[in-house]
């Protein structure tokens, strides 16, 4: 990270760049590229349509041409390229010359959201997203209102009457993607401190996250017993709230970093040795703040430190281990799915899948193009629904086709959309965080 921080962009002169002169897409990074083409069968949007634009080497070949004048306007058409970009990062695991994918588009996102204009619905219907998503008091007042759409009969009359059909596409999507909603899971609590059970080995902190803890709250009830079991003492900070990851992935430079030094203050105050994230778009932000905050005098220490700190919760039950510990077997077969920003991001593949494996009559079933984003993407499906549905009902093939009685993953994103598209598949089945299926597990 320290030697990205380092890059300084260069551009020839008398050159009109379509981009701000405010870390515009780095030189160095779009010259490391060597258009070799490693990338393209990664590439989850180049599987779909087999365009060279919406390749990652197409993309950053549209970057250059956009530092170097050879595109005249930031316009609809050099926009959607990378609006339909999923930021999966899968193109750096296969990249043989290393190239750093992620600052790029990042760049590029954040240049696209200062300086190109969107039509009136598309930035309305982004503000609601960003209103709603990162605040789990709003969204959890949005779920109660949806709870109540399922609950009285409007959604089954919705699809029954194929009213639904008038709601504009966006839309459809977002009620298509919802779950069944229960208010016990809409608000369950979690304790701010659990003690360790036995010898105490570590004091570690916990992320809620937004969706996680309004939807998925199981997830992290889990993960807080997993890590007690372990030996750890568990602090839950409740003053916590979003670490502004669908902001940076998005091009919200500004509101992304408010985010993050809201939460490196909250963390700091709770004095912990490791932070745990189980949602893989989460952590990926996390161990990034340095980075993010890398022109702020006050912070960029301090973002330094926390990243440092953060862990995802697979990494951390991998180091603490579980070859001694209890188990009660899970007679169950699970397919295994990837989520992007814990695979190709973060690089954590490994220890999942040892921790499945370590857990008595559970089989391990690995899919077919395991590292294929499932089209979440933060909030991707919900922006760009078609190719994410494409790519969900891909995946959820995959699934069907393993033989796997459940499915379980490390990210809520990737299991709302995998559901999804099993659901329309005719092939419901459990779906379950992997801390659940290790805290059913251990004794």
């Amino acid at each position: 990270m320290s030697q990205l921080v380092a890059l300084q962009t260069k551009k020839p002169e008398n050159v009109r760049s379509i981009f701000d002169a405010h870390h515009p897409p780095s030189q160095e990074l779009m010259d490391d590229c060597v258009h070799c083409g490693f990338c393209l069968p990664a590439c989850p949007t180049y599987l779909l349509w087999h365009e060279e634009m919406d390749s990652p080497r197409g993309r950053i070949y549209l970057m250059q041409m956009g530092a170097e004048g050879g595109v005249a306007t930031m316009d609809r058409k050099f926009v959607d390229h990378f609006d339909q970009c999923l930021g999966c990062m899968a193109c750096m695991t296969a990249c043989p010359s290393g190239v750093r994918y992620g600052p790029l588009i990042e760049a590029t996102r954040a240049q696209i959201e200062r300086n190109y204009k969107r039509s009136f619905w598309e930035r309305l219907y982004r503000r609601l997203i960003f209103e709603i998503f990162p605040h789990p008091r709003r969204l959890r007042l949005a779920l109660l209102s949806l709870w109540f759409y399922q609950k009285s009969g409007l959604r089954w009359l919705l699809h029954t009457s194929r009213l639904l059909r008038l709601l504009p596409e966006k839309l459809r999507s977002i009620e298509a993607l919802l779950p069944e909603l229960s208010l016990s899971t809409l608000y369950k609590t979690v304790p701010h401190i659990v003690a360790a059970r036995g010898t105490k080995r570590r004091r570690v902190g916990v992320l809620l996250g937004c969706v996680q803890r309004v939807m998925f709250s199981d997830a992290n009830l889990a993960t807080i017993r997993v890590l007690s079991k372990l030996g750890c003492e568990v602090v839950v900070p409740m003053e916590q709230e979003c670490c502004g990851a669908l902001m940076t992935h998005t091009g919200r430079e500004d509101e992304a970093q408010a985010a993050a030094r809201k939460l490196i203050r909250v963390f700091e105050q709770a004095d912990v040795e490791t932070i745990v994230i189980n949602a893989a778009g989460c952590g990926s932000n996390m161990k990034e703040y340095g980075y993010l905050l890398r022109d702020d005098p006050e912070w960029a220490e301090r973002a330094r430190k926390f990243a440092e700190k953060c862990r995802d919760v697979t990494e951390v039950i991998a180091e603490l281990g579980v070859d001694g510990a209890a188990f009660e077997p899970v007679r169950m077969t699970v397919a295994y799915h990837d989520p992007c920003h814990l695979l190709h991001a973060q690089g954590v593949q490994r220890q999942p899948r040892e921790l499945l494996k370590a857990v008595p009559g559970l089989e391990l079933k690995e899919l077919p193009e395991s590292s294929i984003c499932c089209g979440s993407a933060g909030v991707y499906n919900l922006v760009e629904p078609k190719p994410a549905r494409e790519l969900a009902d891909r995946k959820a093939q995959n699934v069907i086709r393993s033989g796997a009685q459940a499915l379980v993953s490390a990210n809520p994103g990737c299991l709302i959309q995998i559901t999804s598209a099993l659901q329309r598949a005719g092939h419901s089945m459990p779906s379950m965080h992997i801390v659940e299926v290790l805290d059913r597990a251990l004794l």
